[in-house]
């Protein structure tokens, strides 16, 4: 068993958000946690869940703080970051609030950074460890990864309503899923090669248990979450995964580190198949592939059946790659093994032509 490539002695670190509080109902406290922070909000709404969350958010909002309530684009575009900026300026926000998917809360994380104002991130779905962390991914209008904006800390507070999460379709529940997979197989990739984590440090070793922790919470209670989901039902089962999808997800990656899994799903991404998949669905097949790559049959078996289990794809066609081409195979490798990617992070070399076997098997 190889034991952690950091030298004894060296600097190591880990990152958290400033407060995290999960529950059902909790959006009630919202407008009274954010006056914590300022006496001016601007509060950007997610589209896809704008009308029926405007007034929740406006409601606990009366009587105390200023409020002002925008709606996203859908994209977290540059062009989306600087239009949010410039709102919150004319407005005099002291406090940036969002509510949504990822790509909502990203535009905010990314617009809070560059008006130095604190955030409070309110998500509405499970599908990613997006809302703790101090990453806002950054997409080209086409949907095309872009850039990874790393910000100098994590959000002031995450308020995780997990009544109004359960209303969001299970499918979102499961990319989450798909997401917090990476978790533990990246950071383990990044404890035994000694890789940086996203404060350019390793992580120390709590970290590395934090992910783990990540890993066999969804296992347990991965597939009992959706279909208490099915049901819209914050149960136990459905606490615990959104639990490890946000919180237990969003420190593992950060503080223990990132590797082949999300390289791949960056590669994926190249690709105008996959567009109408989620995040998480792609990871999951960075996971599966990033196992090949360690020649790992026996915990990929292990890992293609929980896939299942929780209705995450097992092989291309499942994210819309219905036609594998080598070419397609190509740009995938390509934008996944660009020098200073994630994907060698890894405790061995990685070549695009190990990509591509390794993505040959998923057909």
């Amino acid at each position: 068993m190889l034991v952690n490539a950091v030298a004894a002695g060296a600097m190591r670190g880990a990152r958290f958000p400033g407060r995290y509080i999960q529950g059902a109902g909790v959006i009630s406290v919202l407008g009274k946690e954010a006056g914590g922070y300022g006496r001016k909000a601007t509060v950007l709404l997610d589209n896809g869940v704008f009308d029926f969350l405007k007034p929740e958010v406006e409601k606990s909002f009366v009587g105390g703080i200023e409020a002002e309530i925008i709606r996203h684009g859908g994209e977290c575009s540059r062009e989306a970051v600087d239009a949010l900026v410039a709102a919150a300026r004319a407005f005099g926000a002291e406090v940036m609030v969002s509510a949504g998917g990822g790509k909502a809360l990203d535009t905010a994380k990314a617009a809070a950074f560059e008006l130095k104002l604190p955030i409070i991130i309110v998500p509405t779905i499970a599908a990613s460890d997006a809302p703790c962390s101090a990453l806002a991914v950054i997409y080209k209008p086409d949907g095309k990864v872009d850039y990874d904006l790393f910000l100098p800390s994590n959000p002031n507070l995450v308020l995780v309503d997990t009544a109004l999460i359960a209303r969001a379709p299970a499918r979102f529940l499961a990319a989450g899923i798909g997401d917090a997979l990476a978790t533990y197989y990246e950071a383990e990739s990044c404890r035994r090669s000694g890789a940086s984590n996203c404060m350019k440090m390793p992580g120390v070793s709590l970290a590395f248990e934090v992910a783990r922790f990540c890993r066999d919470t969804i296992f347990e209670f991965g597939a009992a979450a959706l279909s208490e989901n099915d049901a819209r039902t914050a149960g136990n089962a459905f606490e615990r995964v959104v639990e490890a999808n946000i919180l237990l997800s969003g420190i593992g990656f950060e503080s223990g580190g990132v590797a082949a899994a999300h390289a791949i799903h960056h590669g994926l991404c190249e690709l105008d198949d996959v567009h109408h998949h989620l995040h998480g669905e792609k990871v999951a097949i960075g996971v599966l592939a990033g196992l090949r790559l360690h020649g790992l049959d026996e915990e990929f078996e292990k890992v293609r059946a929980f896939c299942a289990s929780v209705r995450l794809p097992t092989k291309l066609a499942d994210i819309g790659i219905a036609e594998v081409t080598e070419e397609k195979l190509a740009i995938v490798a390509r934008r996944a093994c660009r020098p200073g990617e994630i994907i060698h992070n890894e405790p061995m070399p990685i070549t695009e032509d190990m990509v591509i076997k390794a993505l040959r098997t998923l057909i």
